[in-house]
């Protein structure tokens, strides 16, 4: 430890006492190029000095200095001497002043300003600033006059060994491919120095490998770190731990260092080939085992990781490759063996498969190293399911004729049982007391019998024209036949024994099995007959042959020159030329619907202008009825509204009139308050009568009021007969003579009506 502080001391000491023996003595040299002249104003100062110095008309003046520098960091117990300023024109009198100004004057550096020295007052860092520019002037002390014009000089801080190099950077990390050759790139650090890098070795760096050796080396000066060992392999050691150091000064004694760390990590290459993990595998399966369902899963391990790990599998010999399939999990990178078609116990009992794993993706650096892939044997038994039966054909199909007898049979299927242990076999049977059970589809073809008709294929009418020529076809009529035989159908047509010498039409059979109806002679006429009708016998070639008749209707009609037919009924003679039956009855219907219209308008005008005023013999005067008794007769309901008749507790609006129809309409009067109970008739009733005297709506002559009420309190109730139920020959007046002598007399009147109405 004293060694090495004694070496920085003499690093540290030695630039300074070179610095000092060069910068002092030049400090009282002065250039010939920076001579001054003073201003022509300052005449005055000048007489002053030349009595003072004897000297000459005029003198050169300039100052006397160099570039001055400091140390950094420089410290002691007094201020440390940076330069001095001195000027021709000073004798070495005290009548000159010096001044200093500029950056850090006064604070960090002080003048003498009677002998120019300049003092660093602080310690000072060049990486913190590495010059300061100061002017300097020296006036006359007396009259602070200046004797030279302002000049700028600067300061230089002297830089030293005061800082390590950093990683800025750091920690790094890098990659690199295992199996790489010796002197692959890895990656660079750079460190930074703060000193200066153009003054001495402060900021010259020199790269070091501390820890990492001999996998890794690193250029000096570049600091690019490359691989030093060959071959290194990932699956051994995947990651190195390395240190790097930067040091200044060179890399000599006495140089400041720092470190960074590097994790370099090896990258991952195919360069191991899949390794089964046994060579032999052994799997059972039942027979019946569904296609597709996996049996069993074998595993290559493969030491590289990701992309290079990933394998194929493939069955590459044996005697059950076209059974099974093995196929790849991507997750797990298992092969799985899967059954590829149906097992059967009974034709064979195990199977023996040769299965490879290879990997691929491959590095052809590394196929000289062998081939990356692996094989293993894998066998597989087959065990015995109970199957269900099995039926000698996979479908059936029977024929039966369409008329066959019940019970008929139709022909046979057969099955048998597939296991080694066999069982009875029954339609419908479990056996071993399991659901196996087979099915199979049968067909059953129906067989046609000749057994139906030939027919007409549809109801034919043929239009003959009556300007037609002999020989002309009318009709081409076809027929249909519901049988199905098998060299399809073929019919006969011909006409009934007692029409083969009709004298109107003939027939003729068609290549293409159908039958074309021909006029024999011209001079139809719809006057003398109008339609003609053809019957024509259709018969087949099944065994035994069937036949039908079928009527052909021929209908005489009108045609054009072109042979184009215009009408076909008699009318059509009557008819005006172009205007047909149809024509006519909608003309009729539309007439109809006129009269209907105008007798509808002609009724409406007439119930309009019907007079308001009442007729005689419907006047309401002469519909009264005059009786003694209480309540309105019986013949008085057709001109009254049988409404006005309830309670007129329940009455408070306007009541239309019936017996007449006022020209003017007015605006209903406000119905008086309801007539609380115990309110004498006669006093209900003249309110009433105030109200239809002041009812403008009233008519001018007289009118019935009729008021249905009869006051409260009454034992015996109402006695009109407008509400009941009964008619007056049912009911019964005695026993209004139990009530006293008022209604004994009433009794009477009602009791002699009646009698006279069966009289």
């Amino acid at each position: 430890m004293p060694e090495r502080l004694t070496e920085m001391l003499m690093d540290t000491w030695t630039p300074l006492i070179i610095l000092w023996i060069t910068v002092l003595p030049s400090i009282y040299m002065a250039p010939m190029n920076q001579s001054q002249v003073l201003p022509s104003g300052s005449s005055t100062g000048l007489k002053r000095l030349n009595e003072e110095q004897r000297v000459l008309h005029r003198s050169k003046r300039g100052w006397v200095w160099n570039q001055m520098f400091v140390l950094e960091e420089f410290s002691g117990p007094e201020p440390i001497l940076v330069g001095r300023l001195h000027t021709d024109l000073d004798p070495g009198s005290s009548k000159i002043k010096y001044i200093l100004s500029g950056d850090g004057a006064g604070t960090i550096f002080v003048i003498n300003d009677k002998t120019g020295d300049i003092h660093a007052m602080k310690r000072l860092d060049r990486e913190e600033k590495a010059e300061y520019t100061l002017t300097a002037q020296a006036v006359d002390r007396d009259t602070n006059q200046p004797l030279e014009p302002p000049s700028e000089f600067i300061i230089k801080v002297q830089d030293i060994n005061d800082n390590a190099p950093e990683f800025v950077e750091g920690p790094y990390h890098a990659t690199v491919p295992e199996m790489s050759v010796v002197g692959t790139f890895v990656t660079k650090v750079t460190a930074t120095d703060a000193d200066d890098p153009v003054y001495g070795n402060s900021a010259k760096l020199v790269y070091s490998i501390l820890e990492g050796q001999p996998y890794f080396s690193i250029e000096p000066h570049t600091a690019i770190i490359k691989t030093a060992l060959p071959n290194m392999d990932r699956e051994a050691k995947e990651e190195y731990f390395v240190v790097i150091q930067a040091k200044d000064m060179g890399g000599h004694m006495g140089g400041l260092s720092g470190t960074t760390t590097v994790t370099i990590t090896l990258s991952d290459v195919n360069d191991n080939p899949p390794k089964f993990a046994q060579s032999l595998y052994h799997f059972s399966v039942m027979e019946d085992v569904a296609l597709g369902e996996p049996i069993g899963r074998v595993k290559a391990n493969d030491l590289d990781i990701g992309e290079n790990a990933k394998s194929s599998y493939d069955i590459i010999e044996g005697d059950g490759m076209d059974i099974f399939e093995i196929t790849t999990d991507a997750q797990t990178q298992d092969g799985v063996i899967r059954v590829r078609k149906p097992l059967d116990f009974e034709t064979k009992k195990s199977y023996t498969l040769k299965v490879e794993a290879a990997n691929i993706h491959l590095d052809p650096r590394f196929l000289s190293g062998g081939p990356f892939k692996d094989t293993a044997t894998v066998k597989i038994v087959v065990e015995d399911a109970d199957e269900p039966p099995v039926f000698s054909s996979p479908t059936y199909l029977l024929e039966v004729h369409e008329n066959a007898a019940i019970n008929s049979v139709l022909g046979q299927v057969t099955a048998h049982d597939p296991d080694v242990s066999s069982s009875p076999i029954r339609a419908g049977d479990r056996k071993r007391n399991h659901s196996q059970v087979s099915r199979v589809p049968v067909a059953i073809k129906v067989l046609d019998v000749n057994d139906n008709a030939p027919e007409f294929a549809s109801e034919h009418e043929a239009f003959l024209c009556e300007n037609g020529k002999p020989g002309q076809v009318i009709q081409i009529v076809s027929a249909v036949d519901k049988d199905d035989p098998k060299n399809g159908h073929y019919f006969l047509y011909s006409l009934l024994p007692e029409m083969v010498n009709n004298p109107n039409f003939t027939i003729k059979k068609n290549e293409d099995n159908t039958l074309s109806i021909l006029a024999k002679h011209s001079g139809f006429s719809r006057q003398k007959q109008e339609v003609y009708l053809l019957p024509i016998v259709i018969s087949d070639s099944g065994s035994p042959p069937m036949s039908s008749t079928g009527t052909l209707t021929i209908r005489v009609c009108g045609c054009s020159s072109d042979g184009i037919v215009q009408s076909c009924n008699v009318e059509a003679y009557v008819l005006p030329i172009g205007l047909s039956m149809g024509a006519l009855i909608a003309i009729l219907a539309c007439i109809i619907l006129l009269l209907v219209i105008v007798v509808l308008f002609v009724t409406l005008r007439r119930h309009k202008n019907e007079p308001l005023i009442i007729k005689d013999d419907e006047d309401v005067r002469e519909n009264i009825i005059r009786y003694d008794d209480e309540g309105g007769g019986e013949e008085d309901t057709e001109a009254f509204d049988i409404a006005t008749l309830q309670n007129p507790d329940g009455i408070n609006g306007f009541l239309p009139r019936k017996d007449i129809k006022p020209d003017l309409q007015f605006m209903p009067r406000q119905g008086l308050a309801p007539v609380p109970n115990g309110v004498d008739v006669d006093e209900f009733i003249n309110v009433r009568l105030h109200e239809a005297d002041n009812d403008p709506t009233a008519p001018p002559y007289d009118s019935i009021q009729i008021y249905g009420y009869e006051g409260k309190g009454s034992a015996a109730g109402s006695l009109s007969s407008l509400e009941s139920s009964t008619s007056d020959s049912d009911q019964n007046f005695d026993y209004l003579s139990e009530w006293g002598p008022r209604f004994k007399r009433l009794g009477e009147l009602y009791s002699v009506g009646e009698s006279d109405k069966e009289t």
